[in-house]
């Protein structure tokens, strides 16, 4: 049967579980194969941004090599806005293209590459060429993962039906929190050494992961959709832009994507307000590091079912804990009840807070999915990631305004915002019941 037909009936568990609902009948009997394919590419990838992550490795590993902080302070809102923005241009394109799950191979080899670079530089450049030339191969990467992720919901639709596409992205999930467990917790004992070549080693597998990624994905079995013969000027994307934000479940779904974007944001002001030292001082973050993995482990496939029955309701429960979650660590940190425990209690906080992440990031990715027209998944998939982009932008001055009025502002302001995100999204759609 194969190794991911295997792994897909973990998924499919009999006949009955492949009702092809909204998928070609030609893609029904792969289903299983199908799914093993999106599990072990997903799964690779996952880890691999687990190895890189540029909150905690790349910043600790350019420390080190001296490069400047300006070059340090770019990677995190770099890599989100480049893998965002672009997407708006490059749905147009996609939306031309028969079988797509081509560009997903394209930008995950590309960002293989990218990572492979940074490698080489950590490994042969010290000080401001170190980390301009890190920026920018991280800007590269950024852009391979735009086209990767422009893509992913529409072949996932296209390929696996309805009711199972949070099973096989939260497994996938699950497989790679497991492995970054595994990663964190060698940090944290002392059995991977913290020293630079350790490092640079990783980011090595990391890259060999994401190009196993591109080949596996080149394996699935994608039905050829319609190709749309639609224009890439501007005209055509205002057009598209007035005519997606027309849509009300649309604007409600990107405004509570929106609102929850904190719970992505609140870890390093939780860490700054427990007294750490971010990035920088990697090996004092053990806890943390291992706190985020069991909550990615726990939270991934448990979201992931959920998300399939109603994504609307994981994304409400998720703004509910982050709003607890994040008003109790203002709270702590503000006033220091039971005395100094707080720096103890953080990671349990981050813990309970990354389980809403995941919830928020397993909700939306399903909730779109099932929102969107088949035909449509692309656009809707690049309008809302180019938004979130711009967002993730401007909340970038939160850094300026936890450097004036504290850490424990911040993380009070996010509490408003998540809690901002519930009555805007009970008034989403039950999307799976329709």
């Amino acid at each position: 049967m194969g190794v991911f037909a295997d792994l897909g009936h973990l998924i499919f568990a009999d006949k009955a579980d492949r009702v092809c609902e909204d998928i070609p009948e030609s893609a029904c009997a792969e289903q299983p194969r199908n799914a093993g394919l999106h599990i072990a590419s997903l799964a690779a990838t996952k880890t691999g941004d687990a190895l890189i992550d540029p909150k905690l490795v790349l910043p600790w590993l350019l420390n080190t090599v001296g490069a400047p902080a300006a070059a340090i302070g770019l990677l995190v809102p770099l890599r989100e806005s480049l893998a965002l923005l672009p997407q708006i241009f490059e749905s147009h394109w996609v939306r031309q293209l028969t079988r797509r799950k081509w560009v997903w191979v394209f930008g995950s080899a590309v960002q293989a590459v990218a990572v492979g670079t940074i490698a080489a530089v950590l490994l042969l450049f010290e000080g401001g060429w170190a980390g301009w030339l890190t920026v920018l191969s991280l800007a590269v990467f950024a852009l391979g993962r735009s086209l990767a992720s422009v893509t992913y919901k529409d072949v996932l639709g296209r390929t696996i039906s309805k009711g199972h596409r949070g099973a096989v992205t939260g497994l996938a999930g699950s497989i790679a929190a497991a492995l970054a467990l595994a990663f964190g917790a060698s940090i944290a004992l002392g059995i991977l050494p913290l020293e630079r070549f350790w490092l640079v080693g990783a980011l090595i597998v990391a890259a060999v992961l994401w190009a196993l990624a591109s080949v596996l994905f080149t394996m699935l079995h994608e039905p050829a959709g319609t190709s749309e013969d639609r224009g890439e000027d501007l005209r055509a994307i205002i057009r598209s832009a007035r005519w997606l934000w027309s849509d009300r479940q649309f604007r409600l779904f990107c405004t509570t994507r929106a609102l929850l974007a904190v719970t992505a944001l609140a870890p390093p002001y939780l860490l700054l307000s427990a007294g750490q030292e971010g990035g920088r001082a990697l090996g004092q973050l053990g806890s943390f590091v291992l706190a985020s993995a069991f909550a990615a482990i726990l939270g991934s496939y448990v979201w992931g079912r959920l998300s399939d029955q109603s994504s609307r309701q994981v994304l409400l429960w998720s703004a509910f804990f982050a709003t607890i979650i994040l008003a109790v660590s203002a709270a702590f940190s503000a006033f220091r009840p039971l005395g100094g425990a707080w720096p103890f209690l953080a990671p349990f906080a981050l813990f309970f807070l990354q389980l809403a992440y995941q919830g928020v990031r397993q909700g939306r990715v399903i909730h779109l999915t099932d929102m969107a027209a088949p035909e449509d998944r692309a656009v809707y998939t690049a309008f809302s990631n180019t938004f979130i982009g711009l967002v993730l932008l401007v909340m970038g001055a939160f850094g300026m305004v936890a450097d004036l009025v504290g850490t424990t502002a911040v993380l009070a302001i996010f509490a408003v915002f998540a809690l901002a995100a519930l009555p805007v999204g009970w008034s989403l759609e039950e999307v799976q019941r329709k």
